[in-house]
């Protein structure tokens, strides 16, 4: 038996811009995808493991997140890259099991293994899919596990054996092999079998975000890598600890989810240049508009007009967490800011990063604060940003990925075709 290959730190980029989307759109020479074709091919020189689309189901002030479908953005940069992963963005709240496990699989078959779903549960977007409102966290994510229970036993349909290449080179059907999965639950009821060939991954890789408790039990249940805020390394500390313990709990082997943070990063050629850019980022904030952001870090059912700018929020201003119907982890991340002391101010200040990690520097001073956490054990997959801009992805590629290289925090090159490999997570079991 080989040796296990040592832990490395995995990459991802988002797969292309946001507010980018909106001009390629009012130009008649350029596809909407032009930003993404661009960032795909720096990301896979880079050996970054894959590509990310978020996304959103309504339209804000600011426009809608992600801005186009992820599932076909994904699927035509497939086309056009050999080994990078392509994660998409999909609500379980809006969608159908059997459509996403033909949609994620049609998806790993055209990029010959490397397809992801990120599964979000919506906290936004409810108009737009017939009456009843946004269903409680408690709804969402139950319906969600019972996705996920449907959509896997959908890809295991096809047992092995199923499908054999023939002594004339074509494929062979054992019909036989192929089985129902006679689902019935309280969501969904769903014959099966799956109607498209066993995926070249068995099952693409699963993604989650969330992190509230419902969230995070989901996650530790079924997610492969699971996204999430974690703002400083004590948060992740106790975000991976619950995750991990549940996990074990749920009979998983050692080690997953694997966490996946993102990483808002300000980069300096010297210490003095990534403070003076960071200070210049705050003097440009509209303060007044920034009352809006902190509220919706709240939940969004608290009005900030009235108070004071440089004191504290009141302890009755602050939301019971789980009365709020909209990204409890969020809220929880703000509300321990605002019962840490945090003037309104700082609230709006931090609320720029959204409750992300967020670490200013030179490339090296970056790195160190990865390889804190990556030591820690919290930190698995880094999400990198700004590649599409010139001097971000100097520092991004040349400085701190590079710097990561030589201190053999992340390899070197793909580990292999598919995303699974390039992850390190093993293949699901054969489907008995």
């Amino acid at each position: 038996m080989s040796a296990k290959p040592p832990r490395t730190l995995k990459t991802v980029t988002g797969a292309g811009g946001v507010s980018e989307t909106y001009d390629l759109a009012v130009d008649p020479e350029r596809s909407t995808l032009d930003t993404a074709l661009q960032v795909a091919a720096l990301a896979e020189a880079a050996r970054i493991d894959a590509l990310f689309t978020a996304d959103l189901l309504s339209f804000g002030a600011q426009g809608a997140i992600g801005s186009q479908e992820p599932l076909v953005f994904v699927s035509a940069l497939a086309a056009v890259t050999k080994r990078i992963g392509l994660i998409a963005t999909v609500s379980s709240t809006f969608h159908h099991p059997y459509n996403l496990a033909r949609l994620f699989g049609t998806l790993d078959h055209i990029s010959n293994g490397r397809a992801a779903w990120n599964l979000v549960t919506s906290s936004l977007g409810e108009e737009n899919f017939g009456p009843g409102g946004l269903p409680s966290p408690e709804e969402r994510y139950a319906r969600a596990a019972e996705t996920l229970e449907v959509v896997n036993a959908l890809w295991d349909s096809w047992q092995p054996g199923a499908l054999t290449r023939g002594p004339d080179g074509r494929a062979v059907l054992d019909a036989a092999k192929v089985r129902p999965i006679d689902h019935t639950g309280r969501y969904f009821s769903v014959a099966g079998p799956l109607n498209i060939p066993p995926l070249p991954q068995r099952r693409p890789v699963q993604f989650q975000a969330g992190q509230s408790d419902a969230g995070r039990t989901l996650g530790a249940r079924y997610a492969e890598v699971v996204f999430t805020s974690l703002p400083t390394l004590d948060v992740a500390l106790d975000f991976t600890r619950k995750i991990r313990g549940q996990a074990e709990e749920f009979g998983r082997p050692a080690g997953l989810p694997l966490i996946f943070s993102s990483f808002h990063a300000t980069y300096g050629a010297t210490e003095e240049e990534a403070r003076r850019l960071v200070r210049e980022r705050h003097e440009a904030i509209d303060f007044e508009r920034g009352r809006a952001q902190v509220a919706d870090m709240l939940g969004g059912g608290v009005d900030l007009s009235e108070p004071p700018l440089d004191a504290p929020l009141p302890e009755s201003l602050l939301p019971d967490v789980t009365t709020v119907n909209r990204r409890r982890g969020r809220v929880d991340i703000f509300t321990g800011y605002a019962r840490q002391g945090y003037t309104l101010r700082e609230l709006i200040i931090a609320a720029q990063d959204t409750g992300h990690w967020a670490v200013a520097g030179t490339p090296e001073q970056l790195a160190d604060a990865v390889e804190e956490r990556f030591r820690a054990g919290v930190l698995d997959v880094l999400m990198l940003g700004g590649l599409a801009d010139p001097r971000q992805h100097d520092f991004a590629v040349n400085g701190l990925l590079h710097e990561l290289r030589k201190r053999r925090i992340v390899g070197q090159d793909y580990a292999g075709p598919t995303l699974r490999q390039n992850l390190g997570l093993e293949l699901p079991p054969d489907a008995g």
